[in-house]
């Protein structure tokens, strides 16, 4: 009996000794719980305090305003002399293409003014020939003659192939822009103004005059 009784009290030592170890583990968590939310709400006082650095102050904003003015004004001024250079490329594209297509056509003209007195001695020479002495009496004039006149001939063929033409204006309006008058004259039934002789035929490459037509104008 006395036995059990020393048990009984042992184990309610026992018990009692458990609950004073929880409890004081209870006030030890309680109390770092505590001191926790001090420091959390100590740190939290503080960062309230302190400046925020992200914050930018109104003489920063109106510097990055000005320089952002700054730089655009630059990027319209570089646009705008950008876009003036390509234009006076273009324009300079555009000049030299025409430059070069002109030399195509008019790079025979000097070559063509010297053939010029060459055609004007082949027609003076056909013109020259008494045609009542083109007979079987004389052969040899005669085939001189054929000659004369074929070469004449193709050589017109080769100034229209490379487009020089003859300019002549007999019977038609006076154009000082072809023609060169060289006098003036009255002829019954002829306008004023109107070509009536022709001294020398003028030639013209494409459309550009190269020697003007030597002509006689009615008044």
């Amino acid at each position: 009996m006395a036995l059990m009784s020393l048990r009984n009290f042992v184990k309610c030592g026992q018990t009692l000794s458990d609950t004073i170890n929880f409890n004081s583990r209870s006030l030890i968590i309680s109390s770092i719980r505590h001191s926790n939310l001090a420091e959390e709400s100590k740190t939290q006082t503080q960062s309230s305090t302190e400046p925020d650095s992200n914050v930018v102050s109104n003489p920063e904003i109106d510097n990055l305003t000005k320089q952002i003015a700054e730089l655009t004004s630059q990027k319209d001024e570089l646009l705008d002399k950008y876009k003036r250079s390509l234009a006076e490329t273009e324009n300079i594209r555009k000049r030299l293409t025409k430059q070069i297509a002109e030399a195509k056509i008019y790079g025979i003209q000097n070559f063509c003014k010297d053939l010029l007195d060459v055609a004007d001695v082949l027609s003076k020479a056909t013109e020259t020939v008494p045609k009542e002495e083109l007979n079987n009496n004389n052969p040899h004039l005669k085939s001189l003659y054929e000659g004369l006149c074929m070469t004449e001939s193709q050589l017109m063929n080769v100034f229209k192939r490379h487009g020089l033409e003859k300019v002549n204006p007999l019977n038609e309006k006076f154009n000082p822009n072809f023609h060169e008058a060289l006098f003036q004259q009255e002829v019954e039934g002829k306008e004023p103004g109107t070509v009536v002789i022709v001294s020398k035929i003028g030639y013209k490459l494409q459309d550009r005059v190269i020697r003007p037509a030597l002509v006689g104008v009615s008044k």
